[in-house]
Parts: structure tokens; sequence; C-alpha cells
């Protein structure tokens, strides 16, 4: 559900999105349970529910303006512990091919970019997701539902564990590659922000 700095901000967090994501959180602590549990299928059907609310959460705060501070921090929140929490479960779990510094890699990033967000959005600059996260997330899942369906399979086809491990390999590649674009970003931000204090400094000296 994030949306620009721009978005109107409605007044009530009683709302629509704010629920679905509610109710997201809820799902994404199920999936952490159900996984280790060895309920594979579903786990696999509930991640598959709770990551489509964060779409319809986001379609339904932008058209009908119920887009709220708390969304703003509740609804990344939701999927970083969905993500998150997945990839950590999985390690747990010797067939699934997640690797721990995989699921390391991919809690730095978020904590990384979330610290990153909090800097800037606190300072009243605008840190928005971009392009680059959301393809990002789309593939991290696309990852967790290759893997989970070659559990699911066990044993699973040859084409069905060289998808998935292609999936997994991407999803880190990308994870890794949107921090580092996530922190040019907000470099050239802090810089910018640098700069102009210097020069209002220099015009208040002269």
């Amino acid at each position: 559900m994030t949306a620009g700095m721009s978005a109107t901000v409605s007044t009530t967090i009683y709302n629509v999105p704010n629920l679905l994501t509610s109710v997201r959180l809820v799902l994404a602590i199920a999936v952490m349970a159900l996984i280790p549990w060895g309920y594979h299928t579903v786990g696999l059907i509930t991640f598959l529910v709770a990551v489509s609310t964060d779409w319809i959460d986001g379609y339904w705060a932008r058209k009908y303006g119920q887009v709220t501070k708390l969304g703003r921090i509740f609804d990344p929140f939701v999927d970083k512990i969905i993500i998150c929490g997945t990839f950590i479960v999985l390690v747990g779990i010797p067939e699934s091919g997640v690797a721990s510094w995989m699921a390391i890699l991919v809690v730095a990033r978020e904590l990384l970019v979330t610290s990153l967000r909090g800097l800037i959005e606190g300072a009243g600059g605008d840190f928005s997701a971009s392009w680059l996260g959301k393809w990002k997330m789309v593939l991290q899942c696309a990852a967790v539902v290759a893997v989970m369906l070659t559990l699911i399979a066990n044993p699973a086809s040859e084409l069905l564990r060289w998808l998935a491990w292609a999936l997994l390999w991407a999803s880190i590649a990308l994870t890794v590659y949107s921090g580092y674009d996530y922190t040019l970003a907000a470099a050239k931000v802090m810089q910018s922000e640098t700069d102009i204090d210097t020069e209002t400094s220099r015009k208040d000296s002269a």
C-alpha cells in the first residue's frame, strides 16, 4: 500500500486497507507456523492469500483516498515480516535450498532500507518505494512459491527444481542490487541536503 508523499492522507486509520494489512500480518504469522510443522500446501495457500492482499489494499487506498500515515508505516512493515519470516523458516528445511546467508541478506537489506527511509522521511524528504523495490518483492514471492512447490511435490521434477533454484538466486541478486540502488538514492538526497545547509550557512555568515 506504500504511496508517494504527494498522495492524499486520510484522517482516520479505521479503513479497509489497514484492516487488510492487519489480516496479512495474521496470515504471515500463520505461514511461519505452518511451514516448520510440515503443512506446506496450506502454508503456500496462506502465503498466496497474504501477498495478494498487498495489491488489494494498495489499490483500495489509492482509489478511495484512504492512504493513512499508519498505513505508510504498517504496510511495508508487514511486507517485511512475511518475506523475511518465510525466508528464515525455509532455512530450517534442508530440502528448500534456502541457505542461512540468503535469509541474512534479505533481512539486512530490509533493515538498511527501513533505516534510510526513516532517516530521510523523518527530515521531510521523500523516499517512497521504487519500481525496483516492487519487482524485488515480486521476485521474492515467486521464489518462495517455487520453493514451496518443490517441497509439496517432493520428489520434485528436475524442471521445477531448476526453476526454484533460478528464481531463488535471481531474487537474492535483485535484493542486493535494490539495496545498493536505494543506498545510492539516499546518499544523493543526504548530499543534496548537506549542500543546501552549507550554502545557507555561507549566506548567513556573509
